[in-house]
C-alpha cells in the first residue's frame, strides 16, 4: 500500500517546519481583513504560524507576518490576533 503524504508548512515565527494541521493559517481576505483562519479554508492569502503565542510575538517582532501577507498590520489587529492566539492555545 502507498502512504499519504502529510502536507508541512514552514512556521512564519520559529521557520520550523510542521504538519499542517498543527498549525493555525493568518489570512488576509480580499477585503484586506486579517483574521486567524482555524479551518484552514478561508479564501485569500495565507501564513501559516504554531499554535502558541510565542511564534506569533516573533512573527510580528521580525516582520514576518507582513512579509507573508504583503501588507502592513496595524496594531489593533495585533492586538485582534493575540488574543484569537491565546482562546485557540487554550483549546
Amino acid at each position: 500500500m502507498k502512504t499519504k503524504k502529510i502536507p508541512s508548512r514552514i512556521c512564519v515565527g520559529c521557520r520550523e517546519p510542521r504538519e499542517k494541521r498543527s498549525m493555525v493559517r493568518v489570512v488576509k481576505t480580499a477585503e484586506n481583513e486579517i483574521c486567524l483562519d482555524v479551518t484552514g479554508r478561508k479564501n485569500g492569502r495565507g501564513a501559516y504560524i504554531c499554535k502558541n503565542t510565542e511564534c506569533l510575538q516573533r512573527a510580528i517582532q521580525t516582520k514576518g507576518l507582513e512579509r507573508s501577507l504583503k501588507t502592513q498590520i496595524p496594531e489593533q489587529v495585533i492586538n485582534l490576533l493575540k488574543e484569537e492566539m491565546s482562546a485557540v492555545e487554550a483549546r
